[in-house]
């Protein structure tokens, strides 16, 4: 069973990791923490700055299309962004033709939003400007390898909590048929 968040803040304030048990030195040093959290938003502006052809937003819910067609509370859940949200995101996507609304073959109730050719075109060009953006950023890390590596298992952790049940986003019921996306 996951501790809960009431856990993790008792446990980050005593210098405990709740689910490894080890000490969590850097969690006292609210310092590193916040520069932490303003480098990640200067780091979301500058890639929302690149010509990228896609906001953020779009490219995050285009990388999730690639691996299948998805249902709009599993999606929405992911991205964590509320249903809303992930219409309007959803109908600008399918306006630019980079996806496209599917019924479910078993059950035409349940609709999943799937990639287009022309998205995934979109998601290649987005992902080349990150890169060039990102790129000399990198050059100046010490080890380019080890951030990398540090910042995939953040999103391996944050893909668990959503996997189990923990908040990273909005909340929202389980997935159901018929919800437009």
């Amino acid at each position: 069973m996951s501790p809960s968040n009431a856990d993790l803040i008792r446990d980050a304030e005593s210098g405990r990791d709740a689910e490894s048990g080890r000490d969590a030195e850097w969690v006292r040093d609210a310092e590193s923490v916040r520069q932490a959290v303003r480098v990640l938003a200067r780091l979301h502006r500058l890639l929302d700055s690149a010509d990228a052809g896609l906001t953020v937003p779009q490219y995050r819910m285009l990388t999730a299309l690639c691996e299948g067609g998805q249902r709009s509370a599993r999606l929405a859940e992911r991205l964590a962004v509320r249903k809303p949200t992930l219409t309007a995101l959803a109908d600008g996507l399918i306006t630019a033709g980079y996806a496209v609304r599917e019924s479910e073959p078993g059950d035409r109730r349940i609709v999943r939003l799937c990639l287009t050719g022309a998205g995934r075109a979109a998601l290649h060009r987005a992902e080349q400007a990150y890169l060039e953006r990102l790129t000399p950023l990198l050059a100046e890390v010490p080890d380019p390898g080890l951030l990398l590596d540090g910042l995939a298992a953040v999103g391996r952790a944050l893909d668990d909590r959503v996997g189990c049940g923990e908040p990273t986003g909005p909340r929202h019921a389980t997935d159901q048929p018929a919800v437009a996306l």
